[in-house]
């Protein structure tokens, strides 16, 4: 007996939030965000799409962030599109999302350096779209998605903390600035050395996985204005993380270490920026006399 499809899904996905990052488009489909593993746009016969992958196989579309022109699927071969696309498929149910108005999940997948993953946008409006005549001189159907407002999460009244029976501290409003760490970057590198520390080795576990810390070679803070990249990022262990920030020890070019023994693990993708080891060198260690005999 044949195997009914998922039945459609538009909008949210419960528990799953804008910014969760994926390893593949099958944690993406275990997810709920999008019922295929190949296809760009998720959709069925009949109703409008569900939600789009984002993943830079198509030579026409253009990511802004919060406005996209999407290629309609159909046509492509290797990036570049061989042949005219048709209002069918996919292609049609994101028309019938611009006609009744339905959200679309969109999904992007990031690369850095040689490492991928996908990561969930939100929701999007289709607010346009027409048959155009494409870069390689096909016609293609494009599409105008526009990022919704993200609604605020609601704690229910019972996840609430109770109001306290003593006075509440005095506050006084001021400005501030924050550094926005790159939070997708910082994962990757994690998952490239399967949060281990490129130190010592450790791995510690914790309930639902491991943990590790991503530090940066060239502080992002203060004076330093160090990237939010990969080639500035270490994965290490909490205490290995400590000591490095506080300058207790360096990495030297070939990437033995200053101030303790041992030599740096680094992965054969992973290219940790001569420049930036040199600012910690410079800037940062501290190396410690030797202690005197003759104390």
């Amino acid at each position: 007996m044949a195997q009914l499809p998922n039945p459609i899904r538009l909008g949210e996905v419960p528990q799953v939030l804008p910014g969760y990052e994926f390893l593949n488009r099958s944690e993406v489909k275990a997810a709920g965000l999008h019922r295929d593993l190949y296809k760009g746009i998720s959709s069925l016969k009949g109703f409008p799409a569900e939600a789009i992958v984002l993943s830079g196989g198509y030579e026409d579309d253009v990511d802004l962030g919060c406005s996209i022109l999407y290629t309609g699927e159909g046509g492509n071969q290797d990036g570049r599109q061989v042949a005219d696309q048709q209002l069918t498929g996919g292609n049609l149910a994101l028309s019938l999302s611009f006609a009744q108005q339905t959200p679309v999940r969109v999904i992007r997948k990031v690369q850095e350096g040689r490492l991928s993953f996908y990561q969930y946008a939100g929701l999007y409006y289709v607010t346009q779209f027409s048959q155009e005549m494409g870069m390689s001189g096909h016609r293609i159907w494009r599409f105008r998605l526009e990022q919704m407002p993200q609604t605020a999460t609601v704690v229910p009244p019972q996840a609430q903390e109770p109001e306290a029976e003593y006075a509440a501290a005095r506050r006084r409003p001021a400005l501030v600035q924050q550094i926005v760490r790159d939070t997708a970057v910082m994962r990757a590198v994690k998952q490239l050395y399967d949060f281990r520390c490129q130190v010592c080795g450790t791995r510690l576990p914790v309930p639902g996985g491991a943990y590790s810390e991503a530090a940066h070679i060239r502080p992002l803070g203060g004076a330093h204005h160090g990237p939010d990249k990969i080639t500035n990022l270490l994965c290490l262990c909490p205490n290995h993380h400590v000591t490095f920030d506080r300058g207790a020890w360096a990495i030297q070019e070939d990437f033995c270490l200053l101030g303790q023994t041992g030599q740096l693990t680094v992965a054969p993708s992973h290219h940790p920026h001569p420049e930036h080891l040199l600012y910690h060198r410079r800037r940062i260690y501290q190396p410690q006399p030797p202690a005197s005999l003759f104390a």
